[in-house]
């Protein structure tokens, strides 16, 4: 089992609080990093949150949640380490895993169906880095870090 990070700003926290239900459900070990209600904060501070649980080992990969997910994921991917995928629909969160081997989900509150944000949560998870060809770009990516 694994250990997943789970944060999110002032739009996510009920579907936050849906992911982190059913994660917990099947034997995750779920990391919130908060939000817990509607006042305004600012997604980078969760990001932040979320990304050093991953940069220092803590948790395995994580979700970020926002309104659309597009500022969580543009902070996210300021650090070191993170490759933050904004994922829409099942086939972008299996290649964000496949491909990119990206460690953290980010989904829109405001644009996905919770229904949606859980598939895409299950198909992240279940989907491994298919290596090969891809990690010669995964290292392309880490020298851009430097």
């Amino acid at each position: 089992m694994a250990t997943i990070a789970i944060g999110s700003d002032h739009a996510g926290p009920e579907a936050k609080s849906h992911i982190k239900d059913m994660l917990e459900s099947i034997g995750e070990t779920v990391i919130d990093c908060g939000t817990q209600g509607p006042q305004s904060v600012d997604y980078p501070d969760y990001a932040q949150k979320v990304g050093q649980l991953i940069q220092t080992g803590a948790a395995d990969w994580g979700v970020l949640i926002c309104g659309t997910g597009i500022g969580i994921s543009i902070a996210a991917n300021k650090m070191k380490g993170i490759r933050a995928a904004l994922c829409h629909n099942p086939m972008t969160a299996q290649m964000a895993r496949a491909h990119n081997n990206a460690n953290v989900l980010c989904l829109g509150a405001r644009v996905l169906e919770p229904a949606t944000m859980l598939e895409l949560v299950r198909v992240f998870r279940e989907t491994t880095f298919e290596g090969g060809r891809h990690q010669n770009r995964i290292d392309k990516i880490h020298q851009l870090e430097e």
